[in-house]
């Protein structure tokens, strides 16, 4: 019986001497190119800078792979950082100034539009806008919170814990009715405000405030979301006590409408002993928004 192709080469191979090798491998005496030289340790194979994980087409490999490229990346950075604090070290009090990060803020134009709290015609507009009946506390804030037609687990949570944050809100899900349909029935009702919580791919991704009767409106995408047991050093749930509410940098025409909106939707009166804060940040062209417990400490004397 005829033997197979890879049997006659393996009967037509010469066996080696004693004094043969391999012709890839190295001379006596003579190192291999990639081992590393004595005294160090191995070298591991870096990302060629050609390399795309994209071009797996594996998919449990692609993910692999681009885990272990955000390792690499990450032991660079901490490298270069480790290094550079070394020769901070070495230099001292010569060290050259460390250079100021270039954001949106410091790089900013000055904005002519910035508002100036006792300009007359900036007290004209808050004397007779839309918001004015609550800054004057001729009405009470009552919000109704709604999500898009059939939420999904996470945005129902979202939507409950945002109920606990302001204060004399109300939950309502929409099955499928017009918002034409509710916004009557919310100002028949007494409600000052609607919020709307849309959701993508089971995540809640915009956020629609409407302030009743006459408006305005202003949508807002919801980026970086987190419910209250992903957060790290997580307090207690609110009360019910009012918390107090802080507004950072609404300076221009718009932000200060921005931000008259967001007060709208707290009462006048903060009770401190709850010792709660909600927190309006506008940074970056993005509106930060936390909800804080702070704690008092006493003085000791020693």
């Amino acid at each position: 019986m005829a033997g197979s192709e890879g049997d006659k080469r393996r009967r037509n191979m010469k066996p080696r001497g004693p004094g043969q090798q391999n012709p890839g491998a190295p001379e006596p005496g003579q190192q291999n190119p990639g081992a590393p030289e004595p005294g160090q340790e191995p070298h591991e194979s870096a990302f060629p800078p050609t390399f795309s994980v994209s071009q797996i087409k594996n998919k449990q490999r692609r993910h692999f792979m681009f885990i272990r490229l955000k390792q690499e990346r990450r032991k660079e950075k901490l490298a270069v950082k480790k290094k550079r604090k070394k020769e901070r070290d070495a230099l001292g009090d010569k060290a050259p100034p460390k250079p100021v990060p270039k954001t949106i803020e410091n790089q900013r134009i000055y904005d002519e539009t910035t508002v100036d709290p006792t300009d007359e015609e900036v007290q004209y507009d808050e004397a007779t806008d839309e918001f004015a009946p609550y800054f004057n506390k001729q009405s009470t804030p009552k919000i109704l919170i709604t999500t898009s037609d059939r939420p999904r687990g996470r945005t129902v949570k979202f939507t409950q814990q945002l109920s606990t944050v302001i204060p004399n809100s109300h939950v309502y899900y929409r099955r499928g009715l017009a918002l034409k349909k509710i916004i009557p029935q919310c100002i028949a009702r007494g409600f000052t405000d609607l919020i709307v919580i849309n959701e993508d791919r089971k995540v809640a991704n915009g956020l629609i405030l409407s302030h009743l009767p006459e408006g305005p409106t202003a949508h807002f995408k919801m980026s970086s979301v987190r419910l209250r047991k992903e957060m790290k050093r997580k307090g207690k749930d609110p009360t019910e006590h009012q918390p107090e509410v802080i507004l950072n940098n609404f300076s221009t025409r718009l932000g200060h409408s921005i931000g008259r909106m967001f007060a709208s939707l707290y009462p006048h009166d903060p009770q401190f002993t709850g010792r709660q804060v909600a927190t309006f940040h506008n940074q970056r062209d993005y509106i930060f928004f936390r909800y804080h417990r702070y704690l008092s400490w006493r003085a000791q004397s020693f």
